[in-house]
């Protein structure tokens, strides 16, 4: 017998009991599986043009997608011009992806490529600087805005989080202090309470000129909520380093931005990388939250789509769309963190 049916046959079928028990599970699980299959492709309706043919389906009544898919990707932008809301879509998408990738890894390349994106982003978005017809902020909304939000904040929150975590590190008491105060406060709070406040309490308490775009607040708010978090991401990676990496690096005659740029730094991300991995993912899942502020992200649109009558019993066919289209990003920003780890294990050796 192979190992793999020996460990089989011992965690399996250890006892009569534990088979028993084991095929039950088994057999349940099938067919939950089975049900899901049949609810979602076997007796589903895919191409019914009104909601009243799906009402004898077994199935999922798919037709709600597509009858209601600009609403869900789009939200509140205008009909005619989703085709910029797609363009806008597609600059976030290339700027990430080809931040992946490893001939773009150095500051001045992706300086220059995050400048370009988001500036494709806005000019298309916003359109008057290209003679477009102007959309303000309030009216974006669907997948481009819960994009923007998520690349605005991890752009904005990674090296605050950094600055925040060498100001921990700091030889000045009061620099220190200061840092560990902002970050334990800001740690303290939820993220609700944080958004909340810089989109309904800042216009109160500041003068019409200080207060800015309410996007603009909330990506402030969200980057320092991300930034704290990420901070103590990084605190864990500067203790992993031996004090003795400091030590040699000012006996080879480095300065101490030298030591930090060229030693410290590769290994505190070395080491914070699979919590990094982790606060990027949750940020990603995060962005729905924005709903509650009134904000029209992907979500919000979806409540949209199913709230009409005719759609209002199709609720979960849009919610799996969605949810296809979370899981579709976070895993690949998964893969791509394990591409990471595998890319550094090797680099280490």
């Amino acid at each position: 017998m192979s190992r793999v049916g020996i460990t089989l046959r011992k965690r399996v079928f250890a006892s009569p009991d534990m088979a028993g028990l084991n095929i039950a599970l088994l057999l349940v699980l099938l067919w939950i599986v089975w049900k899901m299959i049949d609810w979602a492709f076997v007796g589903a309706v895919w191409g019914a043009d009104q909601a009243a043919e799906c009402k004898n389906a077994t199935g999922a009544c798919w037709s709600v997608i597509a009858a209601r898919h600009r609403l869900i990707l789009f939200g509140l932008y205008p009909y005619e011009e989703h085709w910029r809301s797609t363009l806008a879509c597609g600059a976030i998408i290339a700027t990430v992806a080809l931040s992946c990738l490893p001939a773009m890894w150095s500051g001045k390349r992706l300086a220059a490529l995050w400048v370009s994106g988001f500036a494709a982003y806005f000019l298309l978005m916003e359109g008057s600087l290209l003679g477009l017809t102007q959309v303000t902020t309030d009216q974006w909304g669907g997948l481009s805005l819960t994009l923007f939000l998520f690349a605005s904040v991890v752009l904005l929150g990674m090296p605050m989080g950094l600055g925040l975590a060498l100001a921990r590190r700091s030889d000045l008491p009061v620099v220190r202090g200061a840092a560990s105060l902002l970050v334990d406060f800001i740690r303290s709070l939820p993220l609700l309470t944080t958004l909340f406040t810089a989109a309904v309490v800042v216009p109160i308490l500041l003068p019409s000129w200080l207060q800015g775009d309410k996007i603009w607040r909330v990506i402030i708010a969200f980057a320092l909520f991300f930034a704290c978090y990420q901070a103590e991401v990084f605190r864990g990676g500067f203790q992993a380093i031996p004090k003795g990496q400091f030590e040699a690096g000012k006996a080879l005659g480095l300065s101490r931005l030298q030591v930090l740029g060229r030693i410290v730094l590769p290994q505190v991300f070395r080491h914070s990388l699979p919590g990094t991995i982790n606060m990027v993912v949750v940020t990603f899942k995060e962005t729905a939250i924005v709903i509650i502020i009134g904000f029209f992200d992907i979500l919000a649109s979806a409540n949209a789509a199913f709230g009409t009558g005719e759609w209002a019993p199709y609720y979960m066919e849009v919610y799996a769309f969605v949810g296809l289209i979370y899981w579709s990003f976070i895993f690949s920003l998964g893969q791509y963190g394990e591409y990471l780890k595998r890319r550094m294990a090797v680099a280490k050796h």
